[in-house]
């Protein structure tokens, strides 16, 4: 009997002695985050356009704070400027008469409690989307779905991609780069596949043309995000900055990117 209260009082012990740690981060004033990302749609007007204003958060926030009451605007080389109105108190900010121009230069211009944050980016073309190959045998396991989207870079022009790759799967959409360096004239394809991915599944793939520094941006960005991990010759997790700065406070630089693209869609339902 005394054995058996022995044991019990052990067992008691490791249920009880249970801490709750409270990890104490720093938390950093916040600052401004301008997801501004022109989308054209190829064979579309392209004057519908939006652009996303956010303050940073502490990291165990659900969400991050609209920023309101900005001035936004785009100004294009035709001394056409664009004005964007924020939607109630969302921090999105609309314009419905946008002008694209392939190869156009625009100027970014946002005034935020009292300072003034720019940006200049090239609006990029991007090439039509052929067809697309599906391999019902690939992944590690020889039984994953793979599709390979077919396109023809143009010859003798530094071209840089963008890819953006949404299933109807509940999975985090696929977000890629690619240059031309080694490929330029060529036909080559984007990559996509799912370890979930089952016939009859809808994929949106989304192709953009963007510039070289944008494609550089988002190399390290993706780099960092990598499940794969990294070694001694990959990049280091650190702040990337965009192309965004502030004229008024250099010190309070925001995040995020202006961004101007042409892009093609293609809603490919899986066999």
């Amino acid at each position: 009997m005394k054995k058996s209260i022995y044991i019990l009082l052990v067992f008691s012990l490791f249920y009880t002695c249970e801490d709750v740690i409270d990890v104490d981060l720093n938390e950093a004033e916040p600052r401004l985050v301008i997801e501004a990302s022109i989308n054209w749609l190829k064979n579309t007007t392209g004057n519908e356009q939006s652009i996303k204003l956010s303050l940073s958060a502490p990291f165990f926030d659900d969400a991050t704070p609209p920023a309101n009451g900005a001035t936004v605007q785009i100004t294009d080389a035709n001394n056409n400027t664009f004005n964007f109105v924020e939607e109630a108190d969302t921090g999105i900010y609309r314009n419905n008469n946008f002008i694209p121009v392939i190869d156009g230069v625009y100027n970014l211009t946002i005034n935020y409690n009292g300072e003034i944050y720019a940006a200049s980016e090239t609006l990029k073309s991007v090439v039509p989307i052929e067809f697309v190959e599906q391999n019902n045998e690939g992944g590690f396991t020889g039984e994953d779905i793979e599709l390979k989207t077919y396109f023809t870079d143009p010859p003798d022009i530094d071209n840089f991609y963008f890819f953006e790759y949404i299933s109807d799967i509940p999975v985090v959409p696929t977000l890629d780069v690619l240059d031309d360096e080694f490929i330029d004239g060529n036909q080559i394809f984007a990559y996509y596949t799912e370890e979930d991915l089952e016939s009859g599944d809808e994929v949106i793939m989304r192709h953009f043309g963007v510039s070289e520094q944008y494609y550089e941006f988002m190399f390290i960005l993706l780099q960092q995000g990598s499940e794969q991990g990294g070694g001694p010759f990959e990049t280091q997790p650190a702040t990337v900055r965009g192309n965004c700065i502030n004229t008024t406070n250099s010190d309070n630089y925001p995040f995020g990117y202006f961004r101007l693209s042409e892009f093609v869609e293609l809603v490919y339902v899986v066999d």
